[in-house]
């Protein structure tokens, strides 16, 4: 099996910065050697196996997504179709006899790339427009995961006496911030599409994520979950709808003193927020036109 999971990461990585909307010649996107091998020794492996190829293939598929562009959004739904996508690969590939020719591997490789192109474009319409047909390669738009103890500097967190408990959205795959909290002995949690196999991690996405009302005492997210909310409420057709009500959501998980520190800022949803109830204060980085926002519960 490992030899497997070798091969498709090797085809993932022939594949990477291909436009799947490219109109040209796809010739890019074909299997390479290596998947042309698995595909004749399929037949050698127990179907039992299939679904560990499933869940490492998604795995790693919205894994690369994600890092050609931060702005993708993938949920539950999202997740669960691109593994009936390659269910269905699996399917067909044992159908095959054997190796099977070039002309069928091709017409194999093309059928599927554009149901991954359809699936992308579903759930995050957006693509097809910032990668029109014309452009056979793509630039990434990707984030860095910054040093938990920058993300304390942008914060101003005072590490003394941080409110617990604390969770970090995003808080990327190796959750740096939660792990410099609980090495101070703070209760510390994180969240990300990629986060550590750990007990005090979970795989989520924020959309997905169910924010339980007044349990928090400190949520953080650097370049997180409000770069995201920002990028969607300026984008034509995009979740913003979901973003706000998630948003509402997160302040309502915090205690009664509890606070959400996050950049960047949310102009376009903060003056809204009723002063009663929620305390909004910024604080200048010294970076241009980057604000962080400290949103405290009053009661």
């Amino acid at each position: 099996m490992d030899l497997f999971f070798e091969y498709i990461d090797k085809q993932l990585e022939s594949s990477d910065r291909k436009n799947l909307f490219y109109s040209g010649d796809s010739g890019g996107l074909d299997f390479i050697d290596e998947t042309r091998h698995i595909i004749g020794e399929f037949k050698s492996i127990d179907t039992a196996g299939d679904e560990f190829l499933v869940e490492y293939t998604t795995d790693r598929v919205l894994s690369k997504f994600c890092q050609s562009n931060q702005y993708y959004s993938f949920d539950k739904n999202a997740r669960d179709n691109l593994k009936k996508i390659y269910r269905n690969l699996i399917m067909e590939i044992r159908n095959l006899n054997g190796y099977g020719n070039e002309k069928i591997l091709k017409g194999l490789a093309r059928k599927h790339h554009e149901n991954l192109a359809g699936w992308l474009r579903c759930y995050n319409s957006f693509a097809e427009k910032l990668y029109p047909s014309e452009q056979q390669t793509i630039e990434p738009v990707a984030c860095s995961e910054y040093s938990a103890e920058l993300q304390v500097k942008i914060f101003r967190l005072d590490i003394t006496k941080i409110f617990e408990p604390v969770l970090d959205i995003g808080c990327g795959s190796n959750g740096l911030l939660v792990k410099l909290l609980r090495e101070k002995g703070f209760e510390a949690y994180g969240f990300d599409r990629f986060a550590p196999e750990c007990c005090y991690f979970e795989k989520a996405d924020w959309l997905d994520f169910r924010f339980e009302k007044q349990k928090w005492g400190t949520i953080t997210s650097n370049l997180g979950f409000s770069n995201h909310f920002k990028h969607h409420h300026l984008r034509i057709g995009s979740d913003y709808i979901r973003y706000a009500r998630k948003y509402i959501e997160i302040l309502e998980s915090l205690k009664t003193g509890g606070s959400f520190f996050y950049a960047p800022t949310l102009p376009f949803i903060e003056p809204y927020l009723d002063s009663g109830i929620f305390r909004i204060e910024k604080t200048e980085t010294g970076i241009q036109d980057y604000e962080t926002v400290k949103v405290t519960r009053l009661k």
